[in-house]
């Protein structure tokens, strides 16, 4: 029998609860970010998220804004750079509205403050 290594959670299970955005998946997301070694999951999962937005028939731009808000705001210092870069990542209108709501938020600018 061989094991093989898996990561949990893993993106699609991130992307379930970033769509979701209930309470009980912004304390799962809330747990997973305390933990240095899930960041890779945590943007693996975003940006499965947010290509399955872009590739949506419907764009939910105010949710988009609204995660993005709340990630920028909820984050740690240690991630803003990678949540500004999966935003940058696209010029899809998806990616544009969670690259609002991540400067609205102003995340990266608390975390690397110009001196």
């Amino acid at each position: 029998m061989t094991a093989t290594a898996t990561s949990f959670p893993d993106r699609e299970t991130v992307a379930v609860r970033l769509s979701g955005f209930a309470e009980t998946d912004k304390s799962f997301l809330m747990l997973l970010m305390e933990n240095p070694l899930q960041d890779d999951s945590l943007i693996d999962g975003l940006h499965r998220y947010l290509d399955l937005a872009a590739g949506a028939s419907f764009l939910n731009s105010l949710k988009l804004e609204r995660l993005g808000e709340w990630l920028g705001n909820n984050a740690p210092d240690r991630l803003q750079i990678r949540l500004m870069e999966a935003a940058k990542s696209s010029q899809h209108p998806a990616f544009a509205a969670f690259h609002i709501g991540l400067k609205r938020a102003g995340g990266l600018e608390r975390a690397y403050p110009s001196v």
